[in-house]
């Protein structure tokens, strides 16, 4: 584990700059391999020089008080990197050169720009996409302080390599509470959220090179779950004795027949469901995750539930249709529902609208361009991922061709 840095100083001149017979003289300051040349505004005549020593040659005066300026300065050098290690700020060529300098440093750190892409963005992410920006900043932080031994790191420092590490970071990350171990599609989550505020470093002109140009993210394939049909009729018939879970088996049955997310669910209003262009009931948001438009025809089970909450003494005297419950609690109730109704998969909120995108709407036929629409997605390829090939879908379309075969012939 690296915790020092590999650091030099060394005096040279220039001799492509030699103008009658004397070069400038220049310090050059390297940190991790990144070099920093700095004038001292000296010069000397060249026969004078020591290039492998890197001082003055000779006993004058000239030459011992040149050689005394040269000793102090190193001595102010290694005085500055010193004190940036104490007090565990990063450390490159650059910022000793400006501390050196007493010149502003225009360097920007990591932390710097999760909190200039946190505010910025702060009303315009949901809040829970938000929270994983936050949670990918704690991951990078925690990895620069095991790693580098620093508190915060220079954007300029970024390169393939911290990259390559920090990936083999979280891949050996060992959480310390009850969470489990990252998946691989969850670390490559955190390096997409973390190569997308790299991104705006780049637009801001606060780096000039991608550290990701080379970098590539490995998604391995996951088969969405959904529903059976037979599953989810399971599920509205059952009866339950106990009101908090059959509020929550209605609100899972809802975004089973609407598509909607979760934060789109419970931020439904009244004013968003309206009369269609066919005359039918019909909810038109912008989704909250992608602001993209969303219009879905209101199917009767969906209907029948908003009909339902539809209670000026609860939520819907507020303007929301259905009394708000968290994500967390939500989910955890689902999982009671799935053991009473002995369903072995694993039941979350989002299963949902796999579920609608899957049974309900592909694998009778709708066209995936409009469940792409109705599920707000801003590109077909975002849908793809949930039009895997049904079983019973190839079935019922292999029995179709046998009718027509069977005409045929």
């Amino acid at each position: 584990m690296k915790t020092t840095n590999t650091f030099g100083i060394r005096f040279f001149i220039k001799n492509n700059l030699i103008k009658d017979g004397e070069a400038p003289i220049y310090s050059r300051i390297t940190v991790d391999g990144t070099r920093v040349d700095i004038s001292l505004k000296r010069k000397i005549n060249v026969h004078d020089w020591n290039p492998v020593l890197g001082s003055a040659k000779g006993s004058k005066e000239s030459s011992k008080s040149l050689n005394h300026y040269l000793k102090e300065l190193e001595s102010r050098i290694i005085q500055i990197y010193q004190e940036f290690q104490i007090k565990k700020n990063p450390i490159s060529a650059d910022a000793i050169k400006h501390e050196l300098l007493g010149t502003e440093t225009k360097e920007h750190t990591i932390s710097m720009l999760f909190e200039y892409h946190n505010e910025k963005y702060r009303n315009v992410l949901a809040w829970g996409t938000l929270k994983n920006y936050f949670t990918t900043q704690k991951y990078v932080m925690a990895f620069a302080k095991s790693q580098y031994g620093k508190d915060d790191f220079f954007l300029q420092d970024i390169n393939y390599r911290f990259l390559n590490e920090f990936e083999l970071y979280l891949i050996n990350y060992e959480p310390q509470d009850h969470h489990k171990r990252l998946s691989n599609n969850g670390i490559m989550k955190h390096l997409e959220r973390f190569r997308k505020v790299i991104n705006l470093a780049l637009r801001m002109e606060w780096m000039v090179k991608d550290p990701f140009a080379k970098f590539s993210l490995r998604y391995q394939k996951v088969e969405r779950e959904y529903l059976t049909p037979a599953e989810l009729k399971q599920i509205e018939k059952k009866k339950f004795d106990i009101p908090r879970l059959s509020y929550i088996r209605d609100l899972f049955v809802f975004a089973c027949y609407t598509g909607l997310s979760y934060i789109d669910t419970v931020n439904l209003k009244n004013h968003d469901v309206i009369i269609g262009i066919d005359e039918e009931y019909w909810i038109s948001i912008s989704r909250q995750k992608t602001q993209q438009k969303s219009n879905v025809p209101l199917l009767p089970q969906a209907l029948d539930i908003i009909r339902k909450y539809m209670d000026p003494d609860r939520a819907y005297a507020k303007g929301k249709i259905f009394p708000l419950i968290s994500n967390q609690k939500l989910n955890a109730y689902l999982k009671e529902i799935s053991i009473i109704c002995n369903i072995k998969k694993n039941m979350t909120f989002h299963l949902a609208r796999h579920t609608f995108a899957t049974t309900v709407t592909l694998l009778n036929g709708v066209p995936i361009e409009t469940v792409s629409k109705m599920l707000g997605h801003a590109s077909l390829k975002t849908t793809q991922v949930y039009a895997k090939v049904v079983e019973q879908k190839v079935s019922n379309d292999m029995k179709e061709l046998r009718r027509k075969l069977g005409n045929s012939k």
